[in-house]
């Protein structure tokens, strides 16, 4: 949810209203969700889809398909609700003067301005057939890279013919607009149809009404990506860049209140984490962190690897371990690397890849976590595991020259030792200048698509006069 708050944020900072709206059971798992979007100006609007009245597991196609017929009605409904209310507000002629009294109930059911547009997750492609029906547009918002999109249109057109299985280790494939790409660089939902059923089937319907919106929004920005945004753009998708979709403040800081996300899945431990990198030399701290979702589960082994490779390099090294993998570290790891090394279950990331004292950062490459890095100069291992990852990495190391991948073994796993060579070639002063000097350029690129008058401002600001 993060990238389209923030994107919400850059609306309401150029004049409009937004509302933001959520699922029960998703925004219960942030820490003080409800309360923190308040304070940016949002109405926030909870609709059900059905999970709160879940009391069993349930198949990946059970809550698929839970979720698609429950906010299917309850968002037609919600929207039905808002339009009434605008209606009402019409026929009433009420308003609220600046600086009233009037409790935040009272004020929400007569400050409706008139609904006009809903963004909404690509994931949800009926939102648009919904939104239409009750006379207002839509578009969606995808939260993946340029590139995984295109490399998911190209399968669906039979442009990308999944190679045969002995044929994948040596097979390049050639597609509009891209790098050459190994079977190893498409999204892991594509090299592994069994393995992924689901999750094919839920990244797939995000195309199968992509040329009926008139907006198509993408958390990235245009020289980042230019190649492919050129080829949707002649595909006739209308398609409009409006990243990196992070804190202002990290950014081109005309946002001066945007210092952080507004929705955490954990209590970062801020100043622990912080205190302890005040504490370390300029660039002398190796960064680790493989995301929140529970689907980019490491091995014990894979675990036990990179806390070895971790332990016998020479650099300092802060590392964000979730509550459910503190088991899996070797017994006496913590005890081993008290001195060079930070183990927490969370971190402000953000905060801490701005940090001078951090030169490397060690990632499973979600797009937000690539996003992030770029946005702050910091070069970065990858270890993809799933979904778009393994796409991204390709494009951090072989295109925007930012980082390094490393190379799983037989069994898929990273060796201490190949870890360790990698972060090396980061970390060196001589092996990693040209990284560095990289990250450096699509920092300054990513703040400059977002301040006044850039890409990424432009596109936003369009996007503003029309629904104004």
């Amino acid at each position: 949810m993060n990238p389209m708050v923030q994107f919400a944020k850059r609306l309401v900072s150029k004049g409009l209203k937004v509302t933001v709206v959520a699922t029960i059971s998703a925004m219960h798992q942030f820490e003080a969700a409800p309360e923190r979007l308040y304070s940016f100006g949002f109405d926030v609007e909870l609709i059900s889809d059905g999970k709160e009245y879940v009391h069993r597991p349930e198949s990946i196609d059970e809550s698929t398909e839970r979720f698609t017929r429950v906010t299917t009605q309850t968002l037609a409904d919600l929207i039905a609700n808002i339009k009434n209310r605008s209606k009402k507000k019409k026929k009433n002629g009420t308003t609220i003067a600046p600086g009233s009294d009037r409790d935040h109930d009272d004020a929400r059911s007569t400050q409706y301005p008139e609904l006009k547009f809903l963004v909404y997750h690509s994931g949800m492609p009926w939102a648009l057939d919904i939104a239409r029906q009750h006379g207002i547009d839509g578009a969606p918002f995808f939260t993946t890279s340029s590139p995984v999109i295109a490399i998911c249109e190209h399968y669906l057109q039979g442009v990308l013919k999944i190679p045969s299985q002995n044929d994948r280790s040596t097979t390049t494939l050639s597609l509009p607009s891209m790098p050459p790409l190994a079977f190893t660089d498409l999204p892991s939902f594509l090299r592994d149809f069994d393995s992924f059923p689901a999750y094919l089937e839920l990244t797939l319907r995000q195309y199968t009404n992509i040329r009926q919106p008139k907006w198509i929004f993408i958390s990235t920005f245009d020289k980042l990506e230019e190649e492919v945004v050129k080829w949707m753009r002649s595909q006739e998708w209308p398609v409009r860049t409006i990243g990196p979709m992070i804190p202002s403040m990290f950014l081109d800081k005309r946002l001066k209140d945007d210092k952080e996300y507004s929705l955490d899945l954990f209590k970062p431990n801020v100043e622990t984490c912080i205190k302890w990198l005040d504490s370390r030399e300029t660039g002398s701290v190796v960064y680790v962190s493989f995301g929140t979702m529970n689907k980019c589960n490491l091995k014990k082994e894979q675990i036990e690897e990179l806390a070895w490779g971790l332990r016998d390099m020479n650099y300092y090294f802060l590392w964000a371990v979730r509550e459910s993998d503190m088991e899996k570290l070797p017994c006496d790891f913590l005890e081993e690397t008290s001195e060079t090394g930070l183990v927490v279950s969370w971190c402000p990331q953000l905060q801490v890849l701005a940090h001078k004292a951090v030169r490397c950062f060690v990632t499973h490459c979600g797009w937000n976590s690539v996003l992030e890095a770029l946005s702050l100069g910091v070069p970065m291992v990858t270890m993809p595991h799933w979904a778009d990852q393994t796409t991204n990495a390709k494009f951090v190391a072989d295109v925007w020259k930012v980082g390094v991948r490393v190379k799983m073994n037989e069994e898929g796993i990273a060796t201490k030792e190949e870890i360790a060579l990698c972060i090396e070639q980061i970390m060196d002063e001589k092996k990693g200048m040209e990284m560095r000097k990289a990250s450096l350029r699509w920092k300054e690129l990513a703040k400059e698509a977002t301040d006044q008058g850039g890409g990424s401002d432009k596109n936003i600001e369009e996007f503003v006069a029309q629904i104004m």
